[in-house]
């Protein structure tokens, strides 16, 4: 299939794990992506990839000021998106008790105000018709331990898609949510626990996903890719949940 011959996708985080997966499938439906991550070497790794016709940029999912420039550049160079995938993200567990600032603004900075800005200033770009899809968490649904600050922020991207979706459908701009389960991507490396601690976080959480495993970034990707493309013009403000039946079974 080539559903996206001839437009413009941009996804962010797009050097590893679900963005990349995304990314890559975009690109073998015929779509020019751009991608964006903290890690020029990653990007770099990504492009090769993706092919010469990916636009790889240097960007902080976090920073306001990264936000306008890369919409600027895009500008600058007469891009227009049909699609975006607010991927970047962080994941930080820490007991209530041990939540300070730094950690809670950190959080937010990156999976809540960044992608609230960056869509902003991407606004302008978007052409009639595009598609915005978030990546949420079904941690905003679910009760876990040591995830207060991570699923708060995840539920205000939830909320955010409904509420953008009534702005911005005048302007024939649909926008949606991805909530994953648990994936096996480099996220989870990144929790701020040690390896021991991980292991068994992991080991932990299996155990409650009805399918027994852990999904895969192209799993993600291939939803992703649905709520992006023309077939599902009329799924507007909405939640899909892939997470192996763990927070519904």
């Amino acid at each position: 299939m080539n559903r996206f011959s001839n437009k413009t996708l941009l996804v962010t985080g797009g050097s590893s794990g679900i963005g990349l997966a995304t990314a890559l499938a975009f690109t073998r439906e015929g779509g020019r992506v751009v991608i964006t991550g903290r890690d020029a070497a990653a990007l770099e790794v990504a492009k090769a990839a993706l092919g010469a016709d990916t636009l790889a940029l240097a960007n902080d999912a976090g920073n306001l000021a990264d936000a306008r420039a890369l919409a600027a550049r895009l500008a600058a160079d007469g891009v227009r998106l049909d699609a975006v995938f607010l991927n970047a993200g962080t994941a930080r567990f820490a007991a209530f008790a041990d939540v300070d600032e730094a950690l809670w603004d950190q959080i937010f900075a990156t999976n809540t105000q960044g992608p609230y800005f960056q869509l902003q200033a991407l606004l302008p770009l978007l052409n009639p018709g595009a598609s915005v899809v978030i990546n949420g968490s079904i941690n905003a649904h679910i009760g876990m331990p040591n995830t207060t600050v991570y699923a708060a922020s995840k539920a205000a991207l939830i909320s955010l898609a409904r509420t953008l979706s009534a702005e911005l459908l005048p302007r024939g701009v649909r926008v949606n949510v991805v909530s994953p389960g648990p994936v096996s991507t480099p996220l989870y490396g990144k929790l701020g626990l040690d390896a021991g601690a991980l292991d068994a976080t992991a080991a932990q959480i299996q155990s409650q996903i009805p399918l027994g495993r852990f999904g895969t970034p192209e799993e993600i990707a291939a939803t992703v890719l649905h709520l992006a493309s023309p077939e599902s013009a009329f799924i507007v403000g909405t939640e899909i949940i892939a997470d192996g039946g763990m927070s519904q079974l």
